[in-house]
């Protein structure tokens, strides 16, 4: 997801419960919240919830989970929880950042005016997500790719970091867990 400069989270919330919403449906906690400045989990001062009042914009750096979900009272509930690092799409404005520049000083990539700079959110957690839970003929072939791409980029940014015969058993987890999702059962 892109989005411009000075966006509150409360503005993003609502991309993440589209589907439920159409499906008449809703999760009754945030989507996501601040990690780690304390060292603590639930921190501020940024979120991803309907609390509008919230009007903290998400800055680059900033770290946030990201964790839709459903629950059926009395029955069920699944919830899949990602850490995120907000980021400028451009590479010049992450490296002006990198740098300690900041908008006037020299060197610092110009933005032409009436334009603005984007965020995107970049992985953080890089862990398969649960194939067997998943019912497939309820996603659509992008939530499907979505899916394939971030298994794809967990195994290369994983697999590498594992010692082949001392984790051997891990490797072939790895590979297994992030396998593309068979789609044989979709119409």
């Amino acid at each position: 997801m892109i989005f411009p400069e000075n966006t509150p989270g409360f503005v993003l919330d609502v991309f993440a419960r589209k589907s439920l919403w159409e499906a008449g449906k809703d999760y009754g906690h945030g989507t996501g919240h601040g990690v780690g400045a304390a060292l603590n989990v639930h921190e501020g001062p940024q979120s991803i919830s309907p609390r509008w009042l919230n009007k903290e914009v998400l800055k680059k750096g900033m770290v946030v989970s990201n964790e839709p979900g459903y629950y059926l009272d009395g029955v069920s509930g699944i919830r899949i929880e990602n850490l995120l690092e907000i980021t400028y799409v451009k590479d010049e404005h992450n490296n002006a950042y990198d740098m300690g520049l900041e908008e006037g000083d020299e060197g610092y990539p110009e933005v032409e005016p009436g334009q603005k700079k984007f965020l995107c959110m970049k992985k953080l957690t890089m862990i398969p997500i649960q194939k067997n839970l998943i019912v497939t003929s309820l996603m659509t072939e992008e939530e499907l790719d979505w899916l394939d791409q971030y298994h794809e980029e967990v195994y290369a940014k994983v697999a590498p970091l594992m010692d082949k015969e001392k984790e051997a058993d891990g490797l072939k987890w790895l590979t297994k867990a992030c396998e593309k999702i068979d789609r044989s059962g979709i119409n």
